[in-house]
């Protein structure tokens, strides 16, 4: 069954206009005029407070006007207003991606590994040779997406592996995090990478047991090979970021979180703002400063681009503040711990503890300084050590400058301590800050990655949502994309089911204890994000004067069970009231 578009006859126009139902409450405040467009005969999931499900609602000049029965929102039907009969479909705030790379530039010009049906290290290699067999010998072999959690034999592409199909041609394939990659022999040699190659600070070179580089570079490691590819130019960007935004509306998405963007992304937003085809709301960080000598520039363009300005205006592009690192990799082994890694699940990665990307205590000024300018920051941190810094930096500036409101947040934050999450409750109902960036979809697309590598005891404490609600800390949801597919009902399962893609530990290594419920789950991709972005006035819950940006779907989340919240469709996307994506009807 699909949602019906429904012309207005002459005769519901006479019975609305004759209609003596007064629509009361706070939900339905304004003068009944007529308008724009009305969705009734749904199941409304608003969202709101009290978590109210109404049936219909009406929208005038791209705001909601009124939220109710169908037969109250009937009223507001006039001559040219559009009717969408729902037909028992269910209604949410358009999703929010609270942190995504958002581009679909790799995917669509390199070579793309981020495909699950890839389970060996040869359907790998048959991937990178049908892209060698279009280049010419010498050219650049670029690729993302691989995962060594996903293939039968449990280990690193190696050079070797790339050598075998590309013999001829320089390879750098990104892993699926982004915190690691793989070259091949030829790439090597171009970057002088050799075995008296000393790893670079804050970063790894993978060596086989002889000390020869295997071609896995990590971290820092990765810009001594990455330099020297090619990039993409500057219309395969804009054409990325224009696949990404139609992509975002048929999966019922309409914001999202973009960190780390350079000037070249933010003068693309600007253009596409300008010729009306940026239909996804971006809340964009820059990128941050790894050394003091670089703090000054960071804090020079994050007050060149004030947030201000974007909220004050239609709410699309807003220049958020910037993004900040504390560490590596879950994936890669190389976050900050207080303890060593594992492997394997049981196994321990003796003498390995990860580190900080960013020296702590150049970290910590940076941070500083940023905050007394008034400038919000995001900091990603992944181990539970990296997590207490950063929580632990966030509290002293607060108390060194009280300044309720500028919603510092953590990126990631996938183990954190009990130290750390009581800080975090008490920094947001003091000072609205320390909001949670979190990645449910980690268990699930790198779940088996993850699950080897945190062991046994630590899988227990990932993404601990429940701690987080019994404790009052909100936090919004987010997919990481590249490192996780995008669509947001992904995100909203794995918050629930917490199961890994192919069970190599088991189905739920991370236990079931920490999770939610949906209603829990849909307030971190709605109005909690929308809080992450300072839009929670204006979007994530479907209420009286907020902005339009709604979803419809094929069932409703609050009723199907688990396993299908994961399969759920989109068949209608509105922002700000406009219609951006329709899908097929009868």
């Amino acid at each position: 069954m699909h949602l019906r578009f429904t012309p207005l006859r002459r005769g519901d126009l006479i019975a609305a206009c004759c209609a003596l139902v007064l629509l009361t409450g706070e939900r339905t405040p304004h003068a009944q005029v007529p308008a724009d467009l009305v969705l009734i005969n749904g199941s409304v999931l608003t969202v709101d407070n009290r978590d109210s499900v109404a049936q219909a609602v009406a929208i005038t000049g791209g705001r909601i006007t009124a939220v109710g029965t169908t037969d109250q929102i009937k009223t507001r039907i006039g001559s040219v207003t559009e009717v969408i009969d729902l037909r028992g479909r269910a209604v949410t705030p358009g999703l929010i991606d609270s942190h995504v790379h958002f581009s679909e530039a790799d995917a669509l010009f390199t070579v793309d590994l981020g495909d699950a049906s890839i389970k060996t290290i040869a359907e790998a290699q048959k991937r990178v040779a049908d892209y060698v067999a279009r280049l010419k010998p010498g050219e650049w072999v670029r690729g993302r997406g691989w995962d060594e959690g996903k293939y039968a034999e449990q280990r690193y592409l190696t050079a070797a592996d790339l050598d075998a199909v590309a013999p001829n041609n320089p390879v750098w394939l990104t892993h699926t995090t982004g915190h690691y990659g793989v070259a091949n022999t030829y790439a090597m040699k171009m970057a002088e990478v050799r075995k008296d190659t000393k790893d670079p600070p804050a970063g790894t070179i993978d060596r086989s047991a002889d000390g020869s580089p295997t071609g896995v570079m990590k971290e820092s490691a990765m810009g001594l090979v990455s330099r020297l590819v090619p990039p993409l130019t500057r219309d395969q960007q804009k054409l990325g970021l224009v696949k990404i935004i139609k992509d975002f509306n048929q999966e019922g998405m309409t914001g999202a979180k973009d960190p780390g963007i350079g000037q070249a992304k933010w003068e693309l937003y600007q253009e596409l703002l300008r010729e009306g085809r940026l239909t996804v709301r971006v809340f964009a960080l820059w990128s941050g400063a790894r050394r003091l000598e670089d703090r000054a520039a960071v804090l020079a363009r994050a007050q060149a681009n004030p947030r201000q300005a974007g909220l004050a205006g239609d709410g699309m592009l807003i220049s958020g503040g910037v993004k900040m690192y504390m560490d590596g990799s879950g994936g890669a082994r190389t976050a900050w711990m207080h303890d060593d890694w594992n492997k394997n699940l049981t196994d321990t990665d003796t003498g390995n503890a990860g580190y900080p990307s960013t020296p702590p205590e150049e970290y910590r000024q940076i941070v500083t300084e940023l905050h007394h300018a008034g400038v919000h920051v995001s900091t990603h941190a992944i181990g539970d050590r990296a997590i207490d810094w950063v929580i632990d930096t966030y509290d002293r500036a607060l108390e060194a400058k009280p300044t309720r409101g500028l919603r510092h947040g953590l990126i990631h934050g996938n183990i954190p301590t009990d130290r750390a999450i009581d800080t975090m409750a008490r920094l947001q109902r003091d000072h609205d800050a320390a909001y949670p960036d979190a990645s449910s979809t980690f268990m699930w697309w790198i779940g088996d990655n993850y699950a080897g590598n945190f062991g046994r005891v630590r899988n227990q404490r990932l993404d601990p949502f429940k701690t987080f609600t019994r404790k009052g800390v909100q936090w919004g949801g987010g997919s990481d994309y590249p490192v996780t597919p995008f669509p947001g009902r992904y995100g909203l399962w794995a918050a629930v089911a917490r199961e890994t893609l192919n069970g190599t530990f088991g189905a739920t290594p991370f236990g079931t204890a920490e999770s939610v419920d949906i209603k829990t789950a849909l307030r971190s991709y709605t109005i909690w994000a929308a809080k992450t972005m300072f839009l929670e006035d204006r979007i994530g819950s479907i209420e009286v004067d907020k902005d339009a940006d709604l979803a419809v779907w094929d069932r409703n989340p609050y009723e199907v069970a688990t396993a299908a919240l994961k399969d759920m469709r989109c068949e209608l996307t509105l922002v700000r009231g406009k219609v951006v994506y329709r899908g097929a009807s009868r």
